[in-house]
């Protein structure tokens, strides 16, 4: 048996723990095997929803929980028992829908397991992501924020897609409108994601390190973009991965090498355990 060194580990899943064919590699599931086989804890902490996450998880041979919806959602791996379910408000997510209408963008919005789009079914950009995900979306006829409203949705999560080039204007401008209300964050170069405040990645990975009694500077996270921020800063160790946004790299306490590289294979033996 190898001695543990930080007894959990936390990795975002896109861009981090997937690489870029959207696969973990055989030797970062090696590297979670050989951890957890001696006493480590490894979680997912991801913005993706439960639904999409829980399959995935589950081949791993993860146990425990899985953190889905940044944080705003926590679930039992095996039984897939939500331990937390969070959401907006209804007037909240009508909200944040006018604003991206009036912004000339269609919203994605997050229900439960099921996403909502008024993006045109056969748009490549919106078939790609679904793609991605491994979920088929709901098209919405009309305006969004109507369609909120008249079915009262409680929400986890509202998306936008977004040309890279005008991601940092776009990100900006969301963040004065509603940045003092709600999280607002990317988490890959085409999205901009809405989420209930206090409900982020850093949250996730207190709440995993309470219920395994895991001091919180004893844990190690590890991510790639500005939704991973916030437990990058939360954690003992806080890791960017290579390919990461220069946003996170700035603040990250350790670099590592890129999601091709088997980064969290990497990290995992680095700082998961007590090396002579």
């Amino acid at each position: 048996m190898r001695e543990i060194n930080y007894p959990i580990i936390v990795s975002d899943f896109d861009g981090t723990l997937l690489n870029s064919e959207h696969s973990v590699s055989d030797g970062v599931k090696k590297a979670i095997d050989e951890y957890v086989a001696n006493g480590g804890i490894f979680a997912v902490c991801t913005g993706r929803m439960l639904c999409c996450i829980l399959s995935n998880v589950r081949a791993l041979g993860l146990k425990g929980y899985v953190v889905a919806h940044q944080g705003t959602v926590i679930a039992d791996i095996e039984s897939g028992k939500l331990i937390k379910y969070g959401g907006f408000k209804t007037e909240e997510t009508v909200e944040i829908c006018r604003n991206l209408e009036e912004l000339n963008y269609p919203a994605n919005v997050y229900a439960g397991d099921a996403m909502y789009t008024t993006i045109a079914e056969d748009d490549r950009h919106l078939l790609r992501y679904e793609g991605i995900v491994g979920l088929k979306s709901t098209h919405v006829d009309g305006i969004m924020s109507d369609f909120v409203l008249k079915n009262g949705l409680f929400c986890q999560k509202v998306a936008v897609m977004v040309a890279p080039e005008d991601q940092t204007e776009l990100f900006a401008e969301l963040k004065r409108r509603l940045g003092s209300k709600h999280e607002v964050t990317c988490s890959a170069a085409v999205l901009i994601e809405i989420s209930p405040l206090g409900n982020d990645k850093g949250e996730g990975l207190k709440f995993l390190c309470e219920k395994f009694g895991v001091p919180l500077e004893r844990s190690v996270a590890i991510g790639d973009n500005l939704n991973d921020l916030a437990m990058i800063k939360a954690a003992g160790v806080g890791v960017a991965v290579g390919n990461a946004s220069d946003g996170l790299k700035e603040e990250a306490d350790y670099l590592t090498v890129t999601n091709d590289e088997d980064a969290v294979a990497k990290v995992i033996e680095k700082f998961g355990f007590k090396n002579d």
